[in-house]
């Protein structure tokens, strides 16, 4: 098995079939060997000038037997891949031995050992070939941490340093004969990227390109690296690498491990391997775990779903491999999961930006360019107080920090290395990712050298030419760095909208499609201008940037869009609340147009909502350009403002002659802490009970945030703000609480409250533990973020009665189902009750309910609710039937949610195949298009569509059931949907007249024949293949003699002899429907909003029906003389179809992949695909067309597995993809 092409083929296959098996121990080896100086020596080495024994891998030379017979026992327990000895092979761990020169030697012959004995075990076992995984372990020294504890900025070795040491280690590995490289025991993610950085250079230099293995070291109970990562902030600095696994090893025992596995099992979408020691060292640095208990619990992970590769590490030994194989021989391997696209940043905590997240804030104080108190702070080198600004911008809300040292008399490489070293060893700023800004791309190069997590670069762009550009993004993306792309070419900087479009069209397809950079790793800064500078060509600046942003969003896939904010209100430096509404109004307007990021000073933003009318009304008209005079207003009344907005809002007491009640309101909007404590306690005084302050103003206060947050009305700085406020007002009332409780002889029961994993919300958590408190219970908060494994053992050590577990964002979802089949698997016996804004009693009956069923697992809706379920939790007679009555309810829940019918009889798939319907192919003759390839129908006139319009389903969506025309003289609704249909009407032609809303289409035709039965192959008009389509079968068993159809039915099959044809469309009505919405609602008219939307839908399939229309009767040309009324047209009297992917006919959404490219390559169409396969604007239709004179509408209905296993093989994709997205049509369970 010498051809490396071969084996790495056999590898995947391997790979995809079953678990493989790593080998175990090598240290625990060679010690039972008992080898003396004198054996480390060998003759080679008899006089050399150190003592050389515990080099381990020196013995690759001096007692190459011993290496090779340990090897071989490992490959004769059932290992799959060995590793090479090579754990200390580089230059700098050789240093401590004086011999770094042996270091290629020890790689290569290391590689050439393991693949001599893999080799000889492969020609024993032909069946089963061996692999040889050429190790490079961590050095002893690290990038990211200091050896130094009073100097926290020293390093003593350098990331150009790493690369070298692990160049020229892969170097020799490579040309040794592995044929993986594994990077592994990784406690130091930023040496990791470093081995990352030279592997692939080492690969571009020698022209060839093995897979690469990941594995880090998670150190301790904290669930970190020893750099002070999470498991999943790990995997998002190393994926960059592209690895054929990634996965955990050493440091822990297996039964430690399991939940990082499993966390980094679910984030993956690569293969995962784990390799733990044999439990935990014992008192004298002994492993003690019998072969038999670590191969349970690693059967546990496989079982589980956790695992594609497992061996072991420190104190593991060919037995407990052999264990191990035999453990997970007969156990399928884990199965890739689908991960969503997304920009996946790192700090030392995760940080994903999506299309759909909230606006992140971009810290902007450490910029020297853009703070005066951070440049002095740094030219005086005074990083203390340097480092105080960045927590301060992380405490204010932001999520990304922006660190710029561009400054003319500093040296601005040094400080950025130095900065970016101090802040590693600060965990409250280093947690969150770093965007590195410079225009020097030296300094770039530097900060990249420097961060262990996945940060941004800010920013690279064509101004110096395509070539830089390319060269530049290569390097971003080998360092793992998300870019931020600015739209600049070679003729300068874009300052139209027209400009901006173009330059970040080209840009996105030069990074796309010549360099293979992430799409959704690039985020666009179209150049955001001052506004009102009183120069006209600067008025629509703001203006032209919303519109690229909207570009970006609808044109170019998974890319983001980003941007200096401050600039837009240059004009005005010097009057601080004027800036502060500019930014606010531009952020509202900017970012309902899709932008998703901004350099913004997070401390210092005012809320939409209560900016001065007036102002707030001028500062619009300046940034949407209103009218020529918007700048002239807007100076007009600026001076009314003017001041440093720092305290005016304390400064200005008119709303201290409020109640009470609305002066807390206030307080909590504006996050004003001044007088909160010395409010609450007047509240106090006035209400009965200090809990019904909480109960009352307070949550009403919080209830006013939350709505306008809810709006985009107010960022998320300004939320931590006024959390911050209603965290003192309540704890000023807890000692009164407190005090109310008494001398109780004993709790009525412990309660533990945690905010899972992945969530920091915790005021409703803290207002729940409160009410509890008061009444009685005792409460054990173990506050935000806190894992699975953290909330059992903490119930365990408690006793506790209840779990209570909170979260308010989505993916919190998801984790509450990780506790409750957690709690599910370690036997727990407590009551799980559920709440938090984001869940419901729906969620919690189909999700949580059924995966813990040892007690009651309760959805509570609120704080007031809480007391009663945990009384009735708690108490032994009311408990049984309460439970009772919940598990019935939640059943009944999942019924009513599953919506599925009960299993019928079904035809198998080749029974259905049989029953197809039996045409006589012939007698048929295709029709030939007029075109074949595609068209596309630009501004089609809506006055045309409004004639194919279908009215019923328009009054459907209002709610008003009946037939047009009929329901106009409906005795019930006719008063109501003609009213409807006049204002219909008028708005119609309103969008019409004033050319509001724009039509498109793209059409086309191709060559086709039937193959494998129930696939559509497509060709070019070279007759080469073009697009395979694939089709589903109906299973159903049919009493009524008609055959069971699929859609490549009707099209000629491949050994007919014959050339048919399919078409296939993409139209849209939608095109400005929803800025045209948008405005309506803006203005608060809802109705005419909603309106606007449903006509665009109504236009969208006129669209579809006239081009249909066309297509039959000219492009097509099969009907010609058709003459059809619209009534006819709506009841399919014509001949042909147009099934849409995702409907009866087809249900698979994801074959609008294979239209979309077919037809939109370009974009050209107007519309665009989510990653769930939605189309966007959703005034929009797409779908196939078929001419066969036969050819008629059905529903697949229920299939079976048999069926869904042929159309996953067709498809090329793995079962579990075609089972989740055809899940509403499969007839068995899963």
């Amino acid at each position: 098995m010498s051809d490396l092409s071969t084996r790495l083929t056999l590898l995947h296959e391997a790979l995809r079939q079953r678990i493989l098996i790593l080998d175990g121990g090598m240290g625990t080896m060679i010690q039972s060997y008992k080898l003396s100086e004198a054996d480390f020596r060998g003759e080679r080495f008899v006089d050399w000038h150190r003592d050389l024994k515990g080099n381990n891998d020196l013995l690759i030379l001096s007692k190459p037997e011993v290496i090779a017979s340990i090897e071989r026992a490992y490959l004769d327990a059932g290992s799959d891949i060995i590793e090479t000895n090579t754990f200390n092979s580089t230059r700098v761990s050789q240093a401590d031995y004086g011999m770094e020169d042996l270091a290629y030697e020890l790689n290569y012959e290391g590689a050439r050992l393991a693949r001599r004995v893999c080799d000889e075990k492969t020609a024993e076992t032909p069946d089963k070939p061996r692999f040889v995984a050429g190790v490079l372990g961590p050095t002893s020294r690290t990038c990211s941490l200091s050896p130094d504890v009073n100097n926290p900025g020293y390093r003593n070795i350098t990331f150009d340093e790493l690369v070298d040491n692990y160049s020229e280690a892969t170097r020799g590995l490579v040309q040794g004969g592995a044929d993986l490289i594994m990077i592994e025991t990784i406690f130091d993610t930023l040496n990791a990227k470093a081995a990352i950085f030279a592997v692939q250079g080492v690969f571009e230099e020698l022209g060839v390109e093995l897979p690469i293995m990941i594995s880090g070291t998670i150190t301790d109970a904290s669930g970190r690296t020893l750099s002070g990562q999470t498991t999943e902030a790990f995997w998002n600095s190393v994926r960059h690498a592209k690895p054929i696994s990634v996965g955990l090893n050493c440091a822990l025992g297996a039964r430690e491990l399991r939940p990082y596995l499993e966390e980094l099992s679910n984030k993956a979408d690569t293969y995962v391997s784990a390799h733990p020691n044999a439990g935990l060292p014992n008192a004298f640095g002994e492993y003690d775990e019998s072969a038999a208990e670590t191969a349970e619990l690693v059967a546990e992970f496989a079982q589980s779903g956790f695992v594609n590769i497992v061996g072991g590490c420190c104190g593991t030994t060919p037995e407990h491999i052999r264990a191990i194989a035999e453990a997970v021989k007969d156990i399928a391997p884990r199965q890739i999961p689908d991960i969503p696209r997304a920009c996946r940043l790192s700090g030392l905590e995760p940080f994903t930006i999506d299309r759909n997240s909230l606006f992140v804030n971009v810290g902007e104080r450490t910029n020297i360019t853009g703070s005066a108190r951070f440049a002095r702070l740094i030219r005086e080198e005074n990083y203390t107080e340097a480092l105080e600004v960045a927590l301060q911008q992380v405490e204010a809300g932001a999520q990304v920090i922006d660190i710029n040292m561009d400054e003319g008399m500093l040296d601005s490489k040094k400080a950025m290395v130095t900065f970016l070293n101090l802040i590693a060893g600060e965990p409250d700023i280093s947690r969150v990712p770093i965007m590195l800004d410079s225009s020097k791309w030296e300094i770039i190069e530097a900060g990249l050298k420097c961060i262990q997590g996945k940060g941004i670069v800010n920013s690279i762009s064509m101004k110096e030419g395509v070539e830089e550009f390319k060269a530049h993004a290569r390097l971003c993306k080998r360092y793992g760095a998300a870019v931020v792309v600015m739209a600049f070419d070679e003729l300068g900087q874009a300052d139209t909208a027209e400009r901006k479009k173009e330059i970040c069209q080209r840009s996105y397809d030069i990074l796309v499609n010549e360099v293979g950079f992430p799409p959704e790793d690039i985020i666009f800064d179209p150049n955001i201008f001052a506004v009102a500078t009183g120069i006209e060509e600067h008025n629509n600046y703001a203006v032209d940037f919303i519109e690229a942003c909207a570009f970006v969003r609808d044109h170019l896939p998974y890319a983001l869009t980003s941007g200096g904010v401050s600039n837009v209100s240059f004009s005005f430096r010097g009057n601080n609340p004027v800036r502060e509404a500019i930014h606010s109004v531009f952020l509202y307007h900017a970012i309902k147009a899709g932008l998703n990021m901004g350099i913004v000073n997070a401390g210092q933003l005012e809320i939409y909502d209560q900016i001065p009318e007036d102002l707030r009304n001028k500062v619009e008209d300046v940034i949407l350009n209103r009218h020529p005079g918007a700048t002239e207003a807007l100076l007009a009344i600026a001076e009314d403002y003017r001041g440093d907005g720092s305290v005016k809002e304390v400064e200005n007491e008119e709303w201290r002659s409020l109640p009470v009640d609305k002066r807390l309101e206030h307080a909590l909007v504006k996050g004003i802490t001044t007088h909160i404590v010395a409010d609450t306690e007047e509240a106090r005084l006035q209400y009965a009970r200090p809990i019904e302050v909480i109960e009352g103003p307070l949550m009403a206060g919080m209830n006013v945030v939350g709505d306008l947050f809810g709006s985009g009305k107010m960022f998320l700085p300004q939320v931590v703000k006024s959390a911050r406020v209603m965290k003192q007002a309540v704890a000023h009332l807890i000692p009164f609480i407190e005090a109310e409780k008494g001398d109780k002889p004993e709790a009525k029961g412990k309660i533990l409250m945690a905010t899972v994993k992945g969530d920091v919300h915790d005021i409703g958590k803290n207002i729940v533990g409160v009410v509890l408190g008061c009444n009685g219970y005792d409460i054990v908060d173990l506050g935000v973020m806190v894992p699975a494994d953290r909330i059992l053992k903490t119930a365990i050590e408690e006793k506790c009665d209840i779990i209570g577990l909170s979260g308010l964002i989505t993916p919190s979802l998801d984790e509450m189902v990780h506790v409750a089949r957690e709690m599910q698997r370690q036997g727990f016996n407590l009551p799980l009750m559920i709440g938090g804004a984001t869940t419901s009693k729906a969620h919690t009956a189909v999700k949580i309910d059924p995966h813990y069923t040892n007690d009651a697992v309760v959805y509570v809706t609120d704080a007031s609710r809480a007391v009663g379920v945990a009384t009735t939790l708690l108490s032994k007679e009311l408990k049984p039937a309460y439970v009772k009555d919940i598990r019935d309810e939640y059943a009944m829940i999942r019924e009513r949610t599953a919506n599925r019918a009960r299993r019928t009889e079904r035809l198998s798939y080749e029974q259905a195949l049989a029953a197809k319907p039996q045409f006589d192919w012939s007698q048929y003759h295709p029709v030939q298009p007029s075109f074949t390839g595609r068209r596309i129908l630009e501004d089609i006139d809506l006055n045309v569509l409004e004639q194919y319009i279908d009215w019923t389903p328009f009054f459907i969506s209002w709610n008003l059931a009946g037939k047009y025309p009929r329901i106009l003289e409906d005795e019930v609704v006719g008063e109501a949907a003609t009213s409807l249909f006049n204002d219909a009407q008028t708005l119609l032609r309103k969008l019409i007249d004033e050319k509001l809303i724009r039509a498109r289409a793209v059409f086309g035709f191709w060559p086709a024949n039937q193959v494998d039965h129930d696939d559509i192959q497509l060709f070019d008009d070279n007759g080469k293949p073009l697009k395979r389509l694939h089709h589903l079968r109906q299973q159903t068993i049919k009493t009524d003699g008609k055959p069971n159809f699929a859609l490549a039915d009707f099209v000629a099959p491949a050994d007919s002899g014959l050339t048919d044809y399919v078409g296939g469309f993409i139209t849209t009505a939608g095109i400005g429907a929803e800025e045209v919405a948008k405005a309506y609602q803006e203005a608060g008219d809802d109705y005419n909003s909603i309106m606007v939307k449903a006509l665009a839908d109504r236009l969208a399939e006129a669209c579809a029906e006239w081009l249909h229309q066309q297509v039959r009767r000219e492009y097509w040309g099969y009907a010609p003389d058709e003459q059809l009324s619209n009534e006819e047209l709506i009841r399919e009297k014509y001949r042909g179809i147009r099934p849409a992917p995702g409907y009866p006919a087809c249900p698979d959404h994801t074959e609008k992949d294979a239209l979309f490219q077919l037809l939109d390559r370009d974009g050209d169409s107007g519309v665009t695909l989510t990653e769930h396969y939605a189309m966007f604007p959703t005034a929009a239709v797409s779908g196939w067309y078929f001419a066969h004179p036969q050819a008629q509408y059905f529903a697949v209905g229920k299939i079976d597995r048999d069926q869904v296993e042929s159309y996953s093989r067709r498809k090329g994709q793995d079962i579990e993809v075609s089972e989740r997205w055809l899940m509403p049509n499969l007839g068995y369970d899963i």
